[in-house]
């Protein structure tokens, strides 16, 4: 019976051994997502079933939170094959494609589902080649949800009541341009420095997805107000450097591959089903939330629909966009 087991035990190894190679590969997987946001969890939940269906063969090691530098900082690393992998939104993406910029296209966007139609279908087979002229490939897309205006000066019930508000916004032309057809004052700041700058009142205010808005305490830095303006959607995306990539089997990818869609699905669900229960937690904690009529809020976005077209440079793409959306409603 002992040497029964041996032997299975022996061909169990080989198996492994020939179905994903003998040595093991450890990725260095990086992002921005804090403990407890959806996309730490969603991360770790990719983590886990990759290591257990490659049988340990390939070994996520995740470095949340900034660790290994902030977005722009991550994205360039693993361009230059520094980290395996990340997850990051379009913003830190579409300086090496204008196509991801177009994603993030303010009021595209009517809801989740919508969203996602465009995100799985034409829009990954329109960009999924577009990063590899720069040594990183495109696994797919997860999500981060809609973002969405707090302030500590007064409630944002009408456009008109953003004006002179200082804002925070990341350097991505979308948020910027969005927030200042509403008459902000807006501040480039990084993430990394963005709850000093709310603690000092160098800003007003700033503009995040919720689970970042809660996982963050902004409440704790004076962000009495928040409207619901869903003026912008992003999703997170999982990229690797192309070594990287290329140094796994063919069944490894396709475990990868699966596990992202896997993670991907989980996020979503976790996101669209939080969002309320994310409000009536900010609620609680003192913060008065508004819901305006987004039509109101569209209508004034003109000049940063301008600022787009200029930033994308091609008419053309931002046609091919635009009807990838429509056909989707």
């Amino acid at each position: 019976m002992k040497k029964l087991l041996s032997v299975l035990l022996v061909l169990t190894v080989i198996f492994s051994m020939t179905a994903f190679g003998s040595s093991k590969i450890t990725l260095k997987l990086a992002h921005f997502g804090t403990v407890g946001d959806p996309g730490t969890d969603a991360a770790e939940s990719f983590k886990k079933e990759v290591e257990e269906k490659t049988g340990g063969s390939v070994i996520i090691e995740i470095y949340p939170n900034n660790e290994l530098g902030n977005p722009p900082e991550i994205i360039e690393q693993v361009k230059i094959g520094v980290i395996d992998s990340c997850l990051l939104t379009q913003g830190s993406i579409d300086k090496y494609s204008k196509k991801f910029a177009l994603l993030v296209t303010p009021f595209v966007f009517k809801s989740y589902d919508h969203a996602y139609k465009v995100l799985d279908g034409p829009f990954f087979e329109w960009t999924k080649n577009e990063l590899e002229a720069f040594d990183m490939h495109l696994v797919g897309g997860w999500d981060y949800g809609f973002r969405n205006l707090t302030n500590s000066k007064r409630p944002v019930v009408h456009p008109d009541d953003a004006k002179g508000l200082k804002i925070r916004t990341p350097p991505e032309v979308q948020q910027k341009s969005a927030l200042e057809a509403l008459g902000a004052e807006v501040q480039i700041v990084s993430f990394t420095e963005l709850i000093p700058a709310l603690k000092q009142h160098t800003v007003d205010g700033q503009e995040n997805p919720l689970s970042t808005i809660y996982s963050n305490k902004l409440w704790e830095v004076d962000q009495k107000y928040l409207t619901i303006t869903h003026h912008v959607y992003q999703s997170l995306n999982l990229i690797f450097s192309t070594p990287s990539w290329n140094k796994l089997s063919a069944e490894q990818k396709a475990i990868i591959e699966t596990a992202s869609k896997n993670a991907s699905a989980a996020m979503r669900k976790v996101v669209q089903n939080s969002e309320e229960d994310y409000i009536k937690k900010l609620e609680e904690k003192g913060i008065q939330v508004v819901r305006p009529d987004f039509d109101e809020f569209k209508a004034k976005m003109g000049p940063a629909y301008k600022q787009m077209e200029e930033y994308v440079g091609d008419p053309k793409l931002v046609e091919e966009f635009l009807k990838m959306v429509e056909d989707a409603k």
